[in-house]
């Protein structure tokens, strides 16, 4: 149970009435009226009162057992003694209270007295703590977020028992109120990261924030460019593994995820079961999501200067073969990767804007029935079909969808500079993202390193996933207070043993 002073009362502000009908009318007045406003008169040691709550976020049952019961059987004067409610706080003042009681709060107020107690009695519905259908883990924890801040909190204190691990409170939103907290190890986290982290929520303003969605756009570095800077996971271990390296985890109320800072680009084609696998078969899996990424964005492309400008390239005997089935399309082949772009692009939004069975429907029909017409009709090639598809199952693979959006945006502008100059416009085109990804930062931290600035030790962690034995300093890139961490050694036979 809470045990708090009585607050002072501030300048403009009302003090609690020794009359009970003074201060329900002034709380009355002050929340318009409402009609959800519970009052409910008392008696405690033969003494007149009144207990206030709003019945739509309050648990009448909860206010029963912690508030009424007790009270009831009370044989002591003091109500702190008494109240059973995990939460109890004295106020001489009735604008906190009302904030309380929007949050949760039922108020008692006894005749005669000049200060009110305030009781946590909101009504609490949670959903079960499972694995989040975004971010499936093979081997390893299949625990993920919910909308509930305390519970993400203690989803995190689970899994690290450190009295160094901080959390700091914030109210976002200047008509929500919404609750967040980040979170960091004071011994790794670097204060000028999270004094900078710190300014930038402090400084938003806005009536609006109800998810920490809304809040990434205020904080982050560049808000036009197509790249994230800010990594939205709903997983608690791949939280806590960002901590441990000196990150930064953002988290608010009513929001089923978490946001990691500083990070780079790097970090979102990292995926926890990459460390529950085997050095070998982790590191394999990444390079792959990495070779994805210039899949999506340069397959399109690079088909669509071959047939607009560099025959030449394509082995003759299946050059016959794309002229046989690309002379019968009256359209360019800009034109022809658009459609199908497009297409694949109404098709996913469909598959996932529908439910289940039928967004499962959507893709079969879209991807055999629809495909097939469209060659037949003469719309599409066979040749392009097959690069569209392999184009969408790469950008499939990518771990994080604000990383996947971002390729996906990327591809069209590529797809234009490669049909008005063929291969020299994909060289173009990839050195300005490329440019852009080495001036790009995060929170004071390159956003392309350890590429960018170059530094190959932490090379370790960033393509490839080495043996942990191996992983003896944290990535400089999240600028710990402490590079060295103890991973042990590797004790045993064998040429590579530490």
């Amino acid at each position: 149970m809470s045990r708090k002073k009585a607050a002072p009362a501030k300048e403009n502000d009302k003090p609690v009435s020794p009359t009970l009908q003074d201060n329900f009318a002034y709380i009355e007045q002050a929340l318009f009226r409402t009609e959800d406003l519970v009052r409910r008169p008392l008696a405690y040691l033969s003494k007149p009162g009144v207990l206030l709550y709003l019945s739509s976020v309050c648990d009448s049952q909860k206010i029963h057992e912690t508030i009424l019961k007790p009270m009831a059987q009370a044989g002591a004067d003091d109500l702190e003694v008494v109240l059973t409610a995990t939460l109890v706080e004295k106020y001489s003042s009735l604008e906190p209270v009302i904030d309380l009681m929007l949050r949760g709060y039922a108020v008692i107020f006894l005749e005669g007295r000049q200060e009110c107690h305030a009781v946590r009695a909101a009504f609490i519905n949670l959903r079960s703590v499972d694995e989040p259908a975004n971010e499936k883990s093979i081997q390893g924890s299949h625990d993920g977020f919910i909308e509930s801040l305390p519970v993400n909190l203690q989803l995190i204190r689970k899994q690290i028992n450190s009295r160094n691990l901080i959390v700091r409170r914030y109210t976002l939103g200047n008509i929500t109120k919404t609750d967040a907290a980040i979170v960091y190890l004071n011994n790794l986290a670097n204060p000028e990261v999270v004094d900078e982290i710190d300014q930038r929520i402090s400084a938003v303003n806005a009536d609006n924030i109800m998810s920490g969605y809304l809040l990434l756009e205020y904080i982050e570095n560049q808000s036009y460019s197509p790249f994230p800077q800010i990594l939205q996971t709903e997983r608690p271990d791949r939280v806590v593994g960002n901590l441990l390296e000196g990150r930064v985890a953002l988290l608010t109320e009513g929001t089923p995820a978490a946001l990691v800072m500083p990070v780079t680009f790097f970090a979102f084609y990292q995926s926890p079961d990459d460390y529950n696998s085997r050095s070998l078969a982790g590191s394999f899996i990444r390079l792959l999501r990495l070779f994805s990424f210039f899949i999506a964005i340069t397959l399109p492309a690079y088909y669509i200067a071959v047939l607009s400008f560099h025959y030449e390239v394509i082995p003759m005997e299946l050059f016959y073969q794309i002229k046989g089935s690309v002379e019968k399309i009256p359209y360019p082949p800009i034109l022809e990767a658009l459609f199908m772009e497009l297409a694949i692009e109404l098709l996913r939004e469909a598959g996932m804007r529908l439910p289940s069975p039928i967004g499962q429907t959507i893709g079969i029909v879209g991807g055999l029935v629809i495909g097939d017409a469209v060659v037949k009709v003469g719309l599409v090639s066979y040749p392009m079909i097959t690069v569209v598809a392999l184009t969408a199952i790469a950008s499939f693979v990518i771990p994080s969808h604000e990383m996947s959006y971002s390729v996906r945006l990327l591809r069209f502008p590529v797809m234009i500079l490669a049909s008005l100059f063929g291969f020299i416009g994909i060289f173009f085109g990839l050195t300005m993202i490329f440019a852009h990804l080495c001036k790009l930062e995060s929170f004071g931290t390159p956003y392309f390193a350890p590429a960018s600035p170059m530094r190959l030790k932490d090379w370790k962690d960033a393509l490839i996933r080495s043996p942990f034995w191996k992983l003896n300093e944290r990535p400089l890139d999240a600028r710990p207070l402490k590079l060295e961490q103890e991973n042990g050694k590797r004790k045993g036979n064998g040429d590579d043993r530490g």
